[in-house]
């Protein structure tokens, strides 16, 4: 489905991402994992169209994204939870939710998507007159990817969903992302608590200073004793 070769990504003079090469099949749940500054952000930032890379390849779906602005990246079905969640503060849940859906034109499966949205998230319901800067952390997280749901997406890219979360919504937030994958949709997660990441996902790839220098089943990773020390603190 998503498909990365050769990615070199620089910043100024310096080189980022150093000829990655990554890809995601179709339901499957992709863990990108690495230490802070490995480049995992900047790589979600150019699948999405938001940062230019300088040489390699980016495909979804067989069409090239390096050629395609970020504004119509979301109509192809792919969606992006940014890290720091990035929703809108000053609107309601409700605007929220509907900004997700700005691509769609199908009203009535919109307000049908919207309900699914409330069933899966009940406390969004609850403040959807709210405004959305007033929520907790965690609820501003399932806010995000209740928002990112709601373009229908065949591919969602998830960068660091349990950062600054209490242990008690890291575990909702896991859970959430576990059943998101199980209706169907496609994840790609960047996430820098490896041990839940490897527990969900299906492949990971260990990146480290814009290289990937480990790849694999991820219980195979759990289990690889240069991951125990370097990520999972055993």
């Amino acid at each position: 489905m998503l498909k990365v070769e050769n990615l070199e990504v620089y910043y100024g003079m310096i080189n980022a991402i150093k000829g990655v090469s990554f890809h995601v099949e179709k339901g499957e749940v992709i863990a990108l994992i690495g230490a802070n500054g490995a480049g995992k952000t900047t790589i979600l930032h150019t699948i999405t169209g938001l940062v230019k890379a300088k040489a390699g390849n980016i495909t979804f779906n067989d069409v090239n994204l390096l050629k395609t602005p970020a504004h119509k990246i979301v109509g192809m079905g792919m969606a992006h939870v940014p890290e720091g969640r990035r929703i809108f503060q000053e609107l309601t849940v409700y605007e929220n939710l509907m900004l997700g859906a700005y691509t769609r034109k199908d009203g009535k499966e919109i307000s049908a998507d919207l309900e699914k949205i409330y069933k899966r998230f009940p406390r969004l319901e609850e403040r959807k007159t709210q405004i959305a800067g007033t929520l907790s952390g965690g609820e501003q997280q399932m806010l995000a990817m209740g928002r990112a749901l709601m373009s229908k997406p065949n591919i969602i890219l998830m960068d660091e969903p349990s950062m600054g979360l209490s242990p008690l919504y890291v575990n909702e937030i896991f859970d959430i992302i576990k059943e998101i994958s199980n209706s169907g949709t496609t994840i790609l997660l960047v996430e820098q608590n490896a041990k839940k990441a490897l527990a969900i996902a299906d492949r990971a790839y260990v990146l480290e200073t814009g290289k990937i220098v480990l790849e694999g089943d991820a219980d195979k990773l759990m289990n690889d004793d240069k991951v125990k020390k370097a990520y999972l603190g055993e």
